[in-house]
């Protein structure tokens, strides 16, 4: 294990830093191709989007599934080690397809591998978020972890096109094999970072409450996350929001796609240019963020984002611009971006490391909960009734949110500071203690 750095010196003098910064742009490249190929195979298998929808809600309940225990799996065994066997898993699970594609055409198999690779995308997503505090220090996690969403932002912004190229000239198929090949690489990679001890529960009683959590099996750990996230003045309100928002917006991208192609009769190059010109908002988020969050404060950022999301999801359903929907897709990126970056970073700063995996865990698998029925209700509306009326009713919905988010606590949360002593003050004694 290495040791820490001095809390002054440079993200970019952080060897580990710079490796994991290096793999995970490259796994995010793959991840784009993927992101692309895998709604336009289901499309040019089925010509349904309804089959998409229904593709990405079994993607979600997988997620949920997993996230009941990626929490407890992240807090006990080496967080590392998981990352590389959530990377390895995908590799092997996306190579089927090009390999049984090459002789039939069974949708079963995207039934029951697209599934798979989002349970251990949560694995790995939840063991992530675990790992950055232990490669960097606190006072630089907002803005190593907007670092890290730049590079997923500059590998997506050529990746959808490269992925829409590739899916053009050669199938969908193929697109997803490359993706297959950058998580070997992405896993090989890890080997090259270290990462510090976990610091477990100082006190008698912190220790003993641990202990007890852990005697209670994977529900009692996992409820020992869900504790501390329930207890929290901003994370708690924070999470109910959450799910509000992904029930509106998981099947936004299928509904996009499925504009594109079928309402303006445009090809899949076109859908990777769309979507790339989206992920310029991602890379613009990056940028933004800690000033954003700095000047504003968390809760005043964190409601304006989503605000500014739902207005550019509602315009997505008055213009049959493609260029106008690039525009208004990196508009609605930008916003998620800069809330979700705030959102990842504010738990990481009030949350006990040896608790972050179960709080990630519980936080996730509460918010994403209602992702899949949002998922299906989202696209059989957009079949049914129209994907004009779907986006001006989604757009409405998430500022909804937004306009909720001021009568909560999030709005007083201004710093990470100020929300670790209100935490400290408004939280139950077994929530203190073990932070």
């Amino acid at each position: 294990m290495t040791e820490p750095a001095p809390p002054n010196t440079s993200l970019w003098r952080n060897r580990n830093y710079r490796t994991f910064l290096v793999i995970q742009t490259l796994s995010a490249l793959g991840d784009s191709f993927s992101f692309v190929a895998i709604p336009l195979l289901v499309l040019h298998s089925t010509g349904s989007v309804v089959q998409m929808g229904l593709v990405t809600g079994l993607t979600g309940v997988a997620s949920i599934v997993t996230g009941l225990f990626a929490g407890v799996i992240a807090d006990r065994f080496d967080r590392r080690r998981l990352l590389m066997l959530a990377d390895m898993a995908r590799c092997l699970l996306y190579a089927l397809i090009p390999l049984v594609w090459l002789h039939a055409t069974p949708m079963w198999l995207i039934y029951t591998v697209v599934p798979l690779t989002g349970g251990f995308a949560m694995l790995f997503q939840v063991t992530y978020v675990t790992v950055v505090p232990a490669i960097v220090e606190p006072g630089q996690i907002i803005k190593a972890n907007a670092h890290l969403y730049g590079s997923y932002a500059v590998a997506t912004v050529g990746g959808p096109t490269l992925a829409g190229l590739v899916a053009a000239a050669f199938g969908p198929v193929v697109a997803i094999g490359i993706d297959a090949a950058t998580f070997a690489v992405s896993a090989a990679g890890l080997l090259l970072v270290k990462l510090r001890p976990t610091p477990r529960p100082i006190g008698d009683k912190g220790a003993e409450r641990e202990r007890g959590a852990e005697r209670g099996g994977v529900r009692g750990e996992f409820l020992a996350g869900f504790r501390f996230l329930w207890a929290h003045p901003v994370l708690r309100p924070l999470t109910v929001l959450l799910s509000l928002f992904i029930f509106l917006t998981h099947g936004m991208t299928d509904v996009l796609i499925f504009r594109i192609k079928e309402d303006l009769g445009h090809g899949d190059g076109t859908v990777g240019y769309v979507l790339s010109a989206g992920t310029i908002g991602t890379f613009l988020a990056s940028f933004l963020v800690t000033r954003v969050r700095k000047r504003l404060g968390f809760g005043t950022s964190w409601a304006g984002a989503v605000a500014l999301a739902g207005i550019a999801v509602a315009c997505l359903g008055l213009t049959g611009s493609v260029p106008v929907i690039g525009a208004l897709s990196a508009t609605m990126l930008l916003a998620t971006g800069v809330a979700g970056i705030c959102s990842m970073s504010l738990r990481q700063e009030v949350t006990p490391g040896h608790l972050l995996g179960r709080v990630t865990a519980a936080f996730w698998t509460t918010h994403y909960s209602l992702g899949p029925l949002g998922a299906a209700a989202v696209t059989a509306a957009a079949a049914g009734f129209g994907v004009a009326e779907v986006c001006l009713s989604v757009g409405a919905g998430v500022v909804c949110v937004a306009l909720s988010g001021t009568l909560t606590g999030i709005v007083r949360a201004e710093s990470p500071e100020a929300s670790s002593r209100t935490a400290a003050s408004g939280t139950p004694e077994s929530a203190t203690e073990t932070a």
